[in-house]
């Protein structure tokens, strides 16, 4: 019986060396696997085909099964490769931000400013004009101008303009509609209309007519000088607007944002006379430019005093026959400025936008008394 142990052992032995470990380095992980499942069911059977009992045999297969499996499994693993994490939200803004586009100047204002083609109409007493702008304020056609029909209801004012901007309409793609009226605009609707006659315009919807006779496209109308303001303040303090034309128009800008409108044109000035009857184009025709600039001249110290404005400026027609020494606060700007500060209308934000932070705080402030 102790042979026929010893026996037993030493066949157990060599099957495990030639049955696992030869099949563990040809085959792969597992066919390793199957090699030791191999020599297992040998080791349980004798050299005759007779049971195995021995547990120290059944070890001695285990251990050396075991040992080329793991080799089998290290020579035949995949190296792993780099995988490059995906870019979150926040890095491709990153980098979609680091080199600005062409447009970006236009996209601050809003996704669309690129493509805007503002229809910016300024309706004066003696003349109508119009022209297309950028959302900047930019003139990107000819300026087009008819005499403003006189008398005039707000059905041939309408007719007119319509029949004005025609050409513009035909060559720009147009987005939105400004226009500046020379009387008092309340909720896009016209209050008063001096130079065309009260009668039959107060409550008027001149813009919404004519915006329906374009198409339907949006639009805003405010009061002519302040759209002119829109296009020449630096937005720091008070800023007066006057603006000499057919009559005499005012808009008043605080730190950039426009104050709620008077009418002062129609103030009272002197010897029961308004502003526009003092100053207006039929005075300078009666009275020459001599007598007439010292009229100007007047007017503008009674508004420092009565507004203590810190810079005025002057535009309209009839700015460029002043001939006296202006004061250091107080500029004259272009007509186009009437046009160009429909732009403004839409992009109001813009003038806090482009002042910095090293703008003035507001102005208004309490001095403390000595």
């Amino acid at each position: 019986m102790a042979t026929g142990k010893t026996s037993a052992k030493r066949a157990a032995k060599t099957a495990a060396r030639r049955t696992g470990t030869g099949a563990a380095r040809r085959a792969p992980a597992s066919r390793a696997a199957a090699g030791a499942g191999t020599a297992a069911a040998a080791a349980k059977k004798g050299p005759a085909g007779r049971p195995g009992t021995s547990a120290s045999a059944r070890k001695a297969v285990q251990q050396t099964a075991r040992k080329p499996a793991k080799r089998a499994v290290k020579s035949s693993a995949v190296k792993p490769t780099a995988v490059k994490p995906a870019a979150t939200p926040a890095a491709k803004r990153t980098a979609s931000t680091a080199a600005p586009s062409a447009s970006h100047h236009h996209s601050a204002l809003a996704p669309d400013a690129a493509h805007e083609r503002i229809l910016s109409i300024d309706v004066g007493g003696t003349g109508l004009k119009a022209a297309v702008l950028d959302s900047a304020g930019k003139m990107i056609s000819e300026r087009v101008r008819v005499a403003t029909p006189h008398p005039c209801t707000p059905d041939q004012l309408v007719d007119t303009l319509a029949t004005l901007v025609e050409p513009l309409r035909a060559q720009h793609q147009l987005t939105r509609i400004s226009i500046g009226f020379p009387g008092v605009v309340r909720d896009n609707l016209i209050l008063t209309a001096p130079h065309l006659g009260d009668e039959g315009w107060h409550g008027v919807p001149v813009a919404a007519s004519l915006a329906e006779r374009l198409g339907g496209l949006p639009v805003r109308m405010i009061n002519d000088a302040e759209v002119q303001g829109f296009a020449v303040i630096e937005g720091k303090g008070l800023e007066l607007v006057l603006t000499l034309g057919t009559g005499a128009g005012t808009a008043l800008f605080r730190d950039g944002e426009l104050m709620p409108h008077l009418e002062m044109s129609q103030h009272p000035v002197s010897k029961g006379r308004t502003y526009d009857e003092y100053v207006g184009s039929a005075e300078r025709d009666d009275v020459g430019d001599k007598r007439w600039n010292k009229r100007v001249e007047k007017i503008i110290a009674i508004l420092s005093r009565v507004v203590n404005y810190d810079k005025l400026w002057i535009g309209g027609g009839n700015a460029v026959n002043l001939k006296f020494k202006l004061p250091a606060n107080v500029a004259i700007v272009s007509n186009s400025a009437g046009i160009e500060g429909g732009a403004k209308l839409w992009y109001r934000q813009a003038v806090r936008e482009t002042r910095g932070p090293e703008a003035a705080p507001p102005s208004g402030a309490f001095r403390k008394k000595k």
